[in-house]
């Protein structure tokens, strides 16, 4: 397919795959394989947990994926990871409890915080991922009732938490009871180095629900995920209004993905979209540092994000009206984090466009910077 640069209104605020990279046809392989394997109880409310011939297939593909051992039992079909937080802080919290994230973090996550009243400390990050030496001091000041952490090519910053401080969570998390749920929507995301084992390894030894989606690695419009954990923690989770009324999550979507797993597809669909945002990240930072040599860019080794620090005199909020008569939009850093002092940050998404649409974009941007008052 001849790639054609978007002639409209460009915007990196989108977090989500072009309709390019969308696997429609493997998709119709794999909804005509479940309807010859499956019988009507496919259409039935299901079991609380989730179909277990999906769990079983979504086993070995995340054992094989993750490069470490995963039980079907430890494994609960949410709708999306979204849905799964919202049912975890359903579950896990009340109003006006605290809760710990990373800063920065995923804004729309901090808007799910906001639903369930709950008050939020940011914890920073460096190159390394949370600061713990931040963590344990402000578990001397407060209780919180979780925290909320994406170990892998975080949103928005891409940076990925170092073994050491893996295991060093886990710790804390084992020694305080402390509960970590941990986004890991972008561990299977990698541009060709793979991150540490994901948190979900550590499952039995902590207080650890680990949150994953198909959204990020097939389809977003399947709405079906899955929450990775022991059973005590789940068995909770099971005990919602949600599922006791509703029964088990997207038994029929399952079907389908079981297959895409079984046959192969899944994996063929992931591989393409890690080559894809792979040349896709690497074109978008080669740009911008072209376009604005001062710009500060850590380039991310997987995920959907590019997180920069704008050079000296470009404000995010300044350019932004600027850029948006230009027709190209993104996201100023505000809005990922809980306090002042990222004004000067963006994030800046590379999963929905293709290579010469970015380029397009990177122009755009320098055009309206070219265009902010000098200081």
């Amino acid at each position: 397919m001849t790639e054609q640069i978007e002639t409209g209104p460009i915007d990196f605020g989108n977090g989500q795959p072009s309709l390019s990279l969308l696997p429609l046809a493997a998709l119709r392989v794999a909804s005509e394989h479940a309807m010859r394997r499956a019988d009507s109880a496919s259409l039935q409310y299901g079991p609380d947990q989730g179909d277990p011939g999906f769990r079983e297939s979504l086993a070995q593909f995340l054992t094989r994926r993750y490069a470490t051992p995963v039980d079907a039992r430890q494994l609960m079909v949410s709708a999306s990871a979204s849905q799964a937080l919202d049912l975890v802080c359903t579950l896990f919290t009340k109003r006006g409890d605290t809760i710990f994230v990373e800063e920065p973090t995923y804004f729309l996550a901090l808007q799910i915080f906001r639903d369930h009243g709950l008050h939020v400390v940011g914890i920073p990050v460096d190159n390394k991922g949370i600061r713990l030496d931040a963590l344990r001091a402000a578990l001397t000041h407060h209780r919180p009732a979780l925290l909320y952490t994406i170990p892998s090519f975080q949103n928005p910053s891409g940076t990925t938490m170092s073994p050491a401080r893996r295991q060093q969570l886990v710790s804390i998390s084992r020694e305080s009871g402390l509960l970590v749920v941990a986004d890991e929507v972008y561990q299977l995301l990698d541009f060709g180095t793979a991150p540490p084992l994901p948190l979900a390894a550590h499952v039995q030894s902590a207080r650890i629900l680990s949150l994953g989606s198909f959204s990020k690695i097939c389809a977003p419009g399947l709405r079906l995920g899955w929450i990775h954990g022991a059973a005590p923690l789940l068995d909770t989770l099971m005990k919602s209004g949600l599922v006791q009324s509703g029964g088990g999550l997207n038994p029929f979507v399952s079907g389908v993905m079981r297959s895409m797993i079984d046959l192969g597809l899944a994996d063929e669909c992931l591989d393409h979209l890690r080559r894809a945002y792979a040349e896709r990240s690497s074109s978008l930072c080669r740009a911008l540092r072209e376009a604005f040599p001062e710009v500060v860019i850590d380039e991310p080794l997987g995920g959907y994000f590019v997180w920069l620090q704008w050079p000296r005199g470009i404000e995010a909020a300044r350019l932004q009206t600027i850029a948006a008569e230009e027709r190209v939009t993104f996201h100023s850093g505000e809005p990922f984090v809980t306090r002042d002092g990222f004004g000067h940050f963006a994030r800046l998404s590379f999963a929905h466009y293709d290579t010469p649409t970015l380029l397009e974009g990177v122009r755009r941007l320098q055009q309206a910077a070219s265009r902010l008052p000098t200081q």
